[in-house]
């Protein structure tokens, strides 16, 4: 329902958890001067134009109300304004001309809108009144005006997210004309931003914020960055920054508690005793040089929150002391490095994740923490048993979801409180621990290149505890593990499955026709983007999103950042029999099948073609017969085919696609046509695919198109070959011709 307002001396206006249209009776107030209409849901409706007659209007709140739709450019009307906030609508802007006409305005907030883009307008330099001016996280694109120097009253600056482009230093410089000494925040981090920084940063004094991460910015960190003595968070990070950073550069810094630097080429020169003078709560120096060894400085940040220093060139052994230098220390990142030695028990901080991944340690698993939520142990040379890495403290890590230690010499029973559990390479010899079963929660299970035997085959009690309590799982990876047995129908439970890979092993039985209840392969309801089970405030999760190494186009390759949008079916490899069931067709949205290396029969499904999202489709060295169906021609996605050694016959289907692959994909089978060098013979000849008309009003016009080509057909037929027979010497010639035709045809 909509609010009527009755009197007309109200002069503010405020409503939240509105879900109806507004009254144009707020045009009664004509002494309105403040209207606060966020976090509403409008339900997509536009602004009302008669906004724009609300001439007293200082403060205009609309923001996150779900309008959508063209902004009233009568808003330019509202020439008293001095507060506009319309961030986090569905808003279609092309410019900004009218906002222009608002002269006195202060705070100007029109980020995240979905649809505004262009160019900025060099008419924005009329706003010399305006102190925040946020236009984060749309489609704004083209150089950045110089007339943003005539905001000399400009404090806050946000044009993060979108597609601006131009030289960081003109930039700076246009800035600097009049507000250098103003400005507390800058932010233009995730735009097409390149050139080098000048010395003109250091005019910037009052800065607190300065964030440029997530540009094409290179040469080197200007020695004026010691200028900015009020800075708190420097975010330069995904740049191409080069030199060398010393300690005079932070000189002055007294504030700073947030530095992102991670993802630039370099080197810090510091002495071994240096005292920074700033104490961070947040570093991340990720790529940089800090080598050789683990800087001694860290230990005097004592409220360090988040510390990233992965691919920094250190080596040498982690002291005792390292995990108790800040009581708040939860997130460590030192992978990558040539840290080696033993690792020391890690029970003092409350960490969240701690990722030690491809290094050179060695000895046993470490003791962790129970707050500990992600561990990374991977890619080193750990030995010895994990049971008394989950039993033999009592300050275990009861908290643990996310474990990575493939490749690494481990043994031992597996704990049964994870999500994620990788534990490929890592030569494990005996059973498939019976606990995996109570891994209520296990989304992704990867236990490839391993040796495991036993009780637990895939044959009896696996539809205890794979098929039915493991029902979360999203990514199985059980290859090269010498498994054995049929494929328990119970896999069919595991309905959220994106990928499953039982490659090379040694799996005997059919082919399950209830492989269709993947209804993750058969309609993928994800958006695209990373599996993601864990997240953390600050930095970049992209090193903990799942990932998975998948053989797909003759390739071993590892699938991460957009591993939502992949699906795949792996069998190959195995000793699997009888024919493929048609059920498989109905995976509609599967990416890539590979079955090649087992003992098929029977036909290709005719309904092949039904796999229309099929990039890679590998059915070699099976021993499939007959012919390859007509409807593989409408898989216009396939970037890869193998059919190679079966005992395939008949004329290749034609497509754009399937002629353009390679002989070798064909060979080993009695098949004609390009691409191979074997022509048809005519009774070989495959017809084409029948395309699907729709029934209706064109119905009697198709019969009568047929019944026409049937006549014109027998007319001239008869026409030429009734002449030939009507006259004996054509006659005689004409049947001696198809004679010497079909005895070539037979010989």
């Amino acid at each position: 329902e909509s609010k009527s307002i009755s009197t007309s001396h109200a002069n503010k206006v405020v409503y939240h958890n509105l879900t109806s249209h507004l009254n144009p009776s707020l045009l009664n107030l004509k002494n309105l001067h403040y209207l606060d209409l966020s976090n509403n849901d409008f339900e997509g409706r536009q602004i009302p134009n008669f906004f724009g007659s609300l001439a007293s209007l200082r403060h205009l709140d609309l923001s996150q109300a779900d309008f959508q739709g063209i902004i009233p450019p009568q808003l330019g009307n509202l020439s008293n304004l001095c507060y506009l906030d319309l961030h986090d609508n569905y808003f279609e802007v092309k410019n900004l001309q009218w906002i222009s006409d608002l002269s006195l305005l202060q705070h100007l907030d029109m980020s995240v809108l979905a649809i505004l883009y262009g160019e900025i307008s060099s008419s924005i330099g009329n706003l010399t009144n305006i102190v925040n001016l946020d236009l984060y996280g749309n489609q704004l694109e083209g150089q950045i005006p110089n007339s943003l120097g005539n905001l000399c009253k400009l404090t806050v600056l946000d044009l993060s997210r979108n597609h601006v482009r131009g030289r960081v230093s003109e930039i700076l410089e246009s800035l600097s004309w009049c507000n250098s000494s103003q400005l507390e925040s800058l932010s233009l981090s995730s735009n097409n931003l390149s050139g080098h920084l000048t010395e003109e940063l250091g005019k910037f004094r009052a800065l607190t914020v300065l964030d440029l991460s997530s540009n094409s910015i290179s040469g080197p960190i200007p020695m004026s960055l010691g200028n900015l003595s009020f800075l708190e968070q420097l975010r330069i990070h995904n740049n191409s920054f080069t030199g060398v950073v010393s300690e005079v550069h932070f000189a002055n810094l007294t504030r700073l508690v947030q530095l992102y630097a991670n993802k630039n080429s370099l080197t810090l020169k510091a002495s071994r005793d240096w005292l920074p003078p700033f104490l961070l709560q947040i570093l991340f120096l990720d790529s940089w040089d800090l080598g050789p060894e683990l800087p001694m400085w860290l230990q005097r940040h004592t409220q360090l929150q988040y510390l990233s220093i992965s691919d920094t060139r250190i080596s040498g052994t982690i002291p005792t002391r390292f995990w108790n230098f800040s009581s708040q220390l939860r997130f460590v990142d030192l992978s990558q490095n040539q840290l080696y030695g033993e690792v020391p028990n890690i029970l003092g901080a409350p960490l969240d994740v701690i990722d030690l991944s491809s290094n050179n340690f060695s000895g046993s698993l470490p003791l962790v923490s129970s707050t500990v939520d992600v561990l990374d142990l991977s890619n080193s040379s750990f030995s010895g048993s994990i049971f008394h890495f989950f039993c033999d403290s009592m300050d275990r890590p009861k908290q643990l979801r996310i474990l990575y230690l493939e490749n690494n010499n481990l043994a031992g029973e597996i704990p049964e409180i994870l999500i994620v559990l990788n534990l490929d390479n890592i030569s494990f010899i005996g059973n498939i621990p019976i606990s995996i079963g109570h891994l209520l929660f296990l989304q992704s299970l990867h236990l490839r290149n391993n040796h495991l035997s036993g009780e637990n085959k895939f044959t009896g009690s696996i539809q205890t505890w794979i098929g039915e309590s493991n029902s979360n799982l999203i990514i199985l990876s059980l290859r090269s593990t010498m498994l054995h047995g049929d494929i328990p129908h119970e896999l069919c439970n595991l309905v959220n499955l994106q990928i499953l890979d039982l490659a090379h092993n040694n799996l005997s039985g059919t082919i399950p026709r209830c492989f269709n209840s993947f209804s993750a392969m058969v309609s993928l309801s994800n958006s695209g983007g990373p599996i993601s089970f864990f997240s953390y405030t600050y930095g970049s999760s992209e090193k903990y999103m799942e990932n998975a190494i998948l053989v797909t186009k003759g390739r071993e390759l590892k699938y991460g950042k957009f591993l939502t949008l992949v699906t795949s079916l792996d069998l190959s490899d195995n000793m699997i029999s009888g024919e493929i069931p048609q059920e498989v067709t109905s995976l509609t949205s599967l990416l890539f099948l590979n079955l090649s290396r087992n003992h098929l029969t029977g036909k290709i499904p005719s309904k092949i073609g039904d796999m229309g999202s099929l990039e890679s489709l590998d059915l070699s060295m099976n021993h499939l017969s007959g012919e390859i169906p007509p409807s593989m021609s409408t898989l216009t996605f396939l970037a890869d085919l193998n059919l190679s050694y079966n005992n395939l016959t008949g004329q290749i289907p034609k497509s754009t696609q399937i002629q353009g692959f390679d002989q070798s994909r064909f060979i080993g089978n009695k098949l004609c046509g390009l691409p191979l060098n074997e022509s048809c013979k005519a009774n070989w000849v495959i017809p084409p695919v029948a395309v699907k008309k729709h029934r209706g009003s064109h119905l009697v016009e198709d019969g009568w198109f047929y019944l026409s080509l049937g006549l014109g057909f027998m007319f001239g037929f008869w026409s030429v070959l009734g002449s030939l027979l009507l006259n004996f010497p054509w006659s005689f010639a004409f049947s001696q011709l198809l004679n010497s035709i079909v005895q070539r045809l037979n010989g």
